[in-house]
């Protein structure tokens, strides 16, 4: 008796990742890595908090529409993504792939992450999409990846931040460093998310390697 072939899907090799930018102040962060994220050919599945659409709309001059199919259409265009190659959720779209292990992606990124994100991911809150996708990363051992911003941080984020390293999560705080003499706000920006790509060991020219 012959086995039934087992279908290939066709994106393999392709990195599927969620990131998640939540209300924290740095929302260039998160758009940069959007932007690169999706012209590195990955799958990217987006979700926007509403305390980061406020920041969003405090912090650039972009305006990002409120409604999910909305965001997806104007990011898409905004940064050239091909067809389904970005996918964005709700808060409360609990059949999304991104809520479930077996539906996962192969990494997340929360970017940048607010201290209440970084607390209900620490406590397993799962109260919002956002905090069950990292969640489902945490149980299934997938890459997990938080940068925070805040200043000063207290010893609740502090616990926090060991306990989510512990589990197994990587912690980049959004505190670019100098040594390669940026020239702009865009150069200290681009510092951080080529920590993260690196993380997520995908190819990027935004800042040399030490020592190159």
């Amino acid at each position: 008796m012959n086995p039934t072939p087992v279908p290939v899907p066709s994106s393999v090799g392709t990195l599927k990742v969620t990131l998640a930018i939540t209300g924290a102040s740095g929302a260039q962060y998160g758009l940069r890595l959007l932007q690169c994220l999706l012209a590195s050919q990955c799958e990217v599945s987006l979700m926007v908090s509403s305390a980061a659409q406020v920041v969003l709309a405090t912090e650039t001059d972009l305006k990002v529409p409120s409604a999910t199919a909305a965001i997806q259409s104007f990011f898409s265009a905004l940064y050239g993504a091909k067809e389904g190659q970005l996918r964005v959720f709700g808060k409360q779209q609990w059949m999304a792939p991104v809520a479930s292990g077996s539906g996962g992606g192969d990494a997340m990124v929360v970017c940048p992450c607010s201290t209440g994100s970084l607390s209900a991911i620490a406590c397993g809150a799962s109260n919002n999409l956002i905090e069950r996708a990292a969640d489902v990363h945490l149980k299934e051992r997938r890459k997990l990846i938080l940068v925070p911003r805040e200043a000063p941080y207290s010893e609740i984020h502090l616990e926090h931040m060991l306990k989510l390293t512990r589990m197994g999560a990587v912690v980049i705080p959004a505190s670019p460093g100098f040594y390669n003499r940026p020239q702009s706000v865009a150069d200290m920006v681009d510092f951080v998310v080529a920590r993260i790509l690196s993380q997520l060991s995908l190819p990027q020219t935004l800042v040399p390697a030490w020592g190159e």
